[in-house]
């Protein structure tokens, strides 16, 4: 009897221990993870929310590992397409955030299915206006920051990469903070070089987009949205679009990875055209000193195949392009936001409602060219 009890209390302790050895937890003292995926680290890729029960991380690498990074931990997964894995987070010894990862196909096999803009619905006109560079702020901002000089005597190619260049090597992308509350280039530049923060990828764009204003140089901000932009996911990219007069055309100008995107014979791509290559397998190349903070190399799979892939599935742009266009007093954000346009897929019936935002299903209308 002795014997059986001591047996039992032995396979009761070794049962013990394999419960706690297996636990699903990863400690931190920080609420940033980094993540590697697909053999790819991603740095602060992840921000820790308690209160989301579960707080769900989507992956479109299949029947690989994920692995999650804290300060001080780590633990890993294979990833299965039908099955969920949850695991706690154990946030400074207290706070637990359930999280959960969840494969979904790849964001390129979404991007596909959403090839085809109903281009004979009625479509509202939409008349996108721009800030003439004889605007005082502008002018203000083009002489503080001496843009003149910076861009050049080149064509107008050369001075919109030397503007990108200049805004890249001048203020570090942070997407894990807030942009300052005044959000125009000259008070943005001012405070990043003050405090020594950085912007994300919004608050560069803008910076970038008024710097081109005040260039004379007709310029939009282009929030790039993924599917689940209204349920799931949350997180968008916001790059520039420019027209230029020689080419006839927009072209992409991404501040944040220093970035414009070319066919095969270098010919420069503008949004639409970058989507439409991609949906259709078609050759693209980004520029070759592309990086994010000079410090990684930009790799054109990650970009444009998979993080770019999901992101342009909706494009949303403010229908006046103009200083300081973001910066909001609470009573007028309703308004703002009526002042912005959506590019909607046919797929879809809508993005919002036209009480919030405006919409269109024709890309032409959309990327119509400047008056």
């Amino acid at each position: 009897m002795k014997r059986l009890l001591t047996l039992i209390s032995l396979i009761l302790i070794s049962s013990l221990s394999y419960s706690q050895i297996d636990k699903k937890v990863l400690k931190s003292n920080s609420k940033t993870l980094s993540i590697k995926e697909n053999g790819i680290l991603k740095k602060d890729e992840w921000t820790i929310v308690p209160e989301k029960r579960p707080d769900i991380y989507l992956t479109n690498y299949k029947n690989q590992n994920i692995t999650f990074y804290s300060d001080v931990d780590s633990i890993i997964f294979l990833v299965e397409q039908n099955n969920k894995i949850q695991f706690n987070v154990i946030l400074n010894s207290k706070d637990t955030a359930l999280t959960e990862i969840i494969y979904q196909r790849p964001f390129l096999e979404i991007l596909k299915t959403a090839s085809i803009y109903d281009t004979c619905r009625i479509n509202k006109k939409i008349k996108f206006k721009y800030q003439s560079k004889n605007n005082s702020h502008l002018k203000s901002l083009r002489k503080y920051f001496k843009l003149d000089s910076i861009a050049g005597d080149g064509d107008e190619v050369s001075q919109l990469i030397n503007l990108m260049n200049w805004l890249h090597n001048k203020v570090e992308h942070n997407g894990t903070n807030g942009n300052p509350k005044i959000k125009n280039a000259q008070s943005m530049l001012t405070v990043c070089s003050k405090e020594k923060r950085g912007l994300n990828c919004r608050g560069l764009a803008i910076a970038y987009n008024e710097c081109c204003l005040s260039m004379g140089f007709k310029s939009r901000i282009i929030v790039c949205l993924p599917k689940d932009s209204l349920k799931m996911d949350n997180d968008c990219h916001v790059i520039n679009s420019v027209f230029v007069n020689k080419l006839n055309k927009w072209i992409w100008i991404d501040p944040t990875f220093n970035s414009f995107v070319m066919d095969e014979n270098n010919n420069l791509l503008g949004i639409q055209e970058v989507r439409d290559r991609l949906i259709n397998n078609k050759y693209l190349k980004i520029s070759s000193n592309a990086n994010w903070n000079n410090k990684n190399k930009v790799q054109i799979n990650e970009y444009l195949y998979n993080y770019m892939a999901k992101n342009l599935y909706y494009l949303q742009c403010p229908i006046k392009s103009k200083y300081n266009m973001e910066t909001r007093k609470i009573w007028k954000v309703l308004a703002n936001s009526l002042n912005y346009v959506t590019l909607i897929p046919k797929e879809c019936n809508k993005y919002f409602t036209n009480f919030i935002f405006k919409e269109t299903t024709n890309p032409e209308v959309f990327w119509s060219n400047p008056l």
